[in-house]
């Protein structure tokens, strides 16, 4: 047998193992420290970002509720129910125009027609009865800035409408007064 090669069992020296570290009492109380304390970041940026998120979704919210929720304009209108339709495929709503007296007791108007949507079934109804009957009618009425699918195709949306109980004011017939002249 031919003992030519390493042995490596041969040249083994003991190692001896590092002494444990003692701990002094400033290392110690260091230590604990560390491990105490809750590292935070600068979220300057992040809180920057959360606030500008926030302030963005409570413009936008009521941006939504100002322009599809709030009425902008709430009125009466008086005149003759020309005709009332029922629309819509999904969402069925009622679209109708008025006569406005504006434009029977005026001379020069712009728009002849008070144009709305009804979506309550009862005040529909209603206007039914009214429809091409040459009863003169009073509508409340509030106008929105958008309109949403369920409340129909216009922006003014009639919440109740009733016959007028106000006298009409024919002036075709009025006596002119003319001053005494003797």
């Amino acid at each position: 047998m031919n003992d030519d090669f390493n042995d490596y069992f041969e040249n083994d020296q003991v190692v001896e193992s590092p002494k444990p570290h003692v701990e002094t009492e400033q290392e110690r109380e260091d230590r604990e420290i560390a491990e105490a304390t809750i590292e935070r970041r600068h979220n300057t940026v992040r809180l920057l970002l959360v606030a500008l998120i926030m302030m963005l979704a409570v413009f936008l919210c009521w941006w939504i509720w100002a322009r599809y929720f709030h009425p902008h304009t709430t009125g009466q209108e008086r005149g003759y129910v020309m005709q009332v339709t029922s629309e819509g495929t999904l969402v069925k709503t009622f679209e109708g125009k008025l006569m406005s007296e504006r434009y029977v007791t005026d001379t020069i108007v712009y728009e002849s027609n008070f144009v709305f949507t009804i979506s309550d079934d009862s005040v529909a109804m209603q206007a039914k009865r009214f429809e091409g009957t040459g009863f003169r009618v009073v509508v409340n009425y509030e106008t929105y800035s958008g309109n949403l699918p369920w409340r129909g195709n216009n922006t003014t949306v009639v919440t109740a409408i009733a016959p007028d109980t106000m006298p009409t004011i024919d002036t075709t017939h009025v006596a002119v007064r003319r001053p005494y002249t003797p």
